[in-house]
């Protein structure tokens, strides 16, 4: 099993398409700021939470390397269609793209 990769300007249209975003950065990071529509499940919460992810998923952190081991994760745990967001949270502000402060909804 395994994920793919996915860049920022993909995630609009895969969220169109039906893919659900998930955060797994921790509580304090995801207020601060993350991709409108994100659902916050923390990295350090994900074991024994794997049921929770809806897919297709795309997860995301801040620089991509704790989404890239949630994403390895979920797939070694036979979820299919996971997705990474390459450069993360960081790499979404740094092209000027919107970010939500605040818990989710």
């Amino acid at each position: 099993m395994s994920y793919q990769d996915i860049f920022t300007a993909e995630v609009a249209t895969r969220v169109r398409e039906g893919a659900y975003l998930y955060d797994v950065r921790e509580t304090d990071e995801y207020v601060q700021g993350h991709i409108p529509g994100a659902i916050s499940l923390p990295l350090s919460q994900l074991a024994g939470r794997e049921n929770e992810i809806q897919t297709p998923a795309i997860i995301v952190c801040l620089s991509g390397g704790r989404s890239a081991q949630a994403a390895r994760h979920l797939a070694a745990q036979g979820k299919q269609d996971v997705m990474n967001l390459n450069g993360g949270t960081m790499g979404w502000i740094s092209e000027g793209r919107e970010v939500t402060q605040g818990p989710h909804p």
